[in-house]
Formats: C-alpha cells, sequence, structure tokens
C-alpha cells in the first residue's frame, strides 16, 4: 500500500495544481478576450466545435466532476453530456457565466481538500480513483480543451493573434533574458499570474 505523502508535499502538489489550473483558464481567457463575440461561435464543420461548445462541454464536466468532489461520483445523474455539443448560448456573456461557473466549482472543491483528502478513494462512472488520480486526471483534461480554444483562436485571429507564450522569432532573447536571472525556485506559472 502506497504511503501517504507528508503534509508540506500535499499542500505544495494541490498548490502547483491550483496554479497550473489558473494558468489554463487564463490562457483560454487571453485567447477568447482577442475575438470578436461572433467568432466564439464559428465552428468550421459539423463535426467540429465552436469555442462555445468547448467552454459548453468544460463547464458540463467541472461541475459534474467538482461537485460534491469527495462524496458522489464524479458523473452525476443530471449531467447531459450529449447536450453539452448542442449549440444554445448566443451572447459572450452566457458563454463566460458558463466558463465562470465551471471554474469557480473546481477552483472551490481544489480549496476545501486538506492533505489528508489526497489518498481517499473517489469514484468517476464507478472507477475508483486517488483523489490525486481524479485531480490528474482533469488536469489532463482541461488543457487539452483549453488548447483548441487556442488553436481556432489562433486560426480566427491570423496575423493579429497575440501570442500568449514566446512569440516566434523571439526565443534567443527570452531565454537570455532568463539565463540573466539567478537560480530561484518558483512555479513556471507565477509570472503569468502575477
Amino acid at each position: 500500500m502506497p504511503q501517504p505523502p507528508s503534509n508540506a508535499l500535499s499542500m505544495d502538489y494541490l498548490n502547483s495544481v491550483k496554479k497550473q489550473f489558473a494558468y489554463y483558464k487564463l490562457l483560454g481567457e487571453q485567447t477568447m478576450d482577442q475575438l470578436p463575440d461572433e467568432a466564439l461561435f464559428w465552428q468550421d464543420n459539423s463535426e467540429s466545435n465552436s469555442i462555445a461548445l468547448i467552454v459548453k462541454h468544460l463547464w458540463g464536466n467541472m461541475l459534474s466532476r467538482w461537485t460534491d468532489f469527495l462524496t458522489t461520483d464524479g458523473e452525476k445523474e443530471w449531467r447531459n453530456r450529449d447536450e453539452e455539443f448542442e449549440p444554445d448560448s448566443q451572447t459572450r456573456e452566457e458563454l463566460m457565466a458558463r466558463w465562470n461557473a465551471g471554474w469557480a466549482c473546481l477552483f472551490n472543491a481544489l480549496n476545501s481538500l486538506s492533505s489528508e483528502d489526497l489518498q481517499k478513494e473517489i469514484f468517476i462512472r464507478n472507477m475508483g480513483h486517488t483523489v490525486i488520480e481524479a485531480i490528474n486526471r482533469q488536469l489532463a483534461h482541461y488543457p487539452y480543451h483549453v488548447g483548441q480554444i487556442v488553436f481556432i483562436g489562433k486560426m480566427i485571429c491570423g496575423e493579429t493573434w497575440k501570442s500568449l507564450s514566446i512569440p516566434r522569432g523571439n526565443s534567443k532573447g527570452y531565454n537570455a533574458e532568463k539565463f540573466a536571472q539567478p537560480k530561484r525556485t518558483e512555479h513556471f506559472t507565477d509570472e503569468r499570474l502575477r
């Protein structure tokens, strides 16, 4: 049986995942901020998802997974996953309300966890996960979809796209600036989330 992590290590893990989730939330928002309202609902073809549909899916998943996180199955009976891929929102305001509600549910659940909770078992569709496994599962899932949002945003913006990381052709200067600083310990998202 695995040994539970120390309290300090557990809290480091929780703080790290909160920062990573916040970072991907920020990337999604910085993408949507660059787009006109109608672009949020654009679909390349009938099999592709618009940014609005991706947001709706993330919202549905987040509410399902993180509501009563420690006590009920992560796939709630009230969730209708198939409906998440049917267009219904018409405005940026509706879209952002879902976006913010989903992330609020996630952060409220994460903020309620203690180090002792991390080895507890929870279920998603009757499959057991430690809390760490369940968090890691979503930490892989949400950036996958945020990456789709960013990709769609870049396609729509074209040459007007404002890079969310190191702009093309600037790697050498960026690295020179980083290596000119003293070695330090901080989370890779700290400078972006300040």
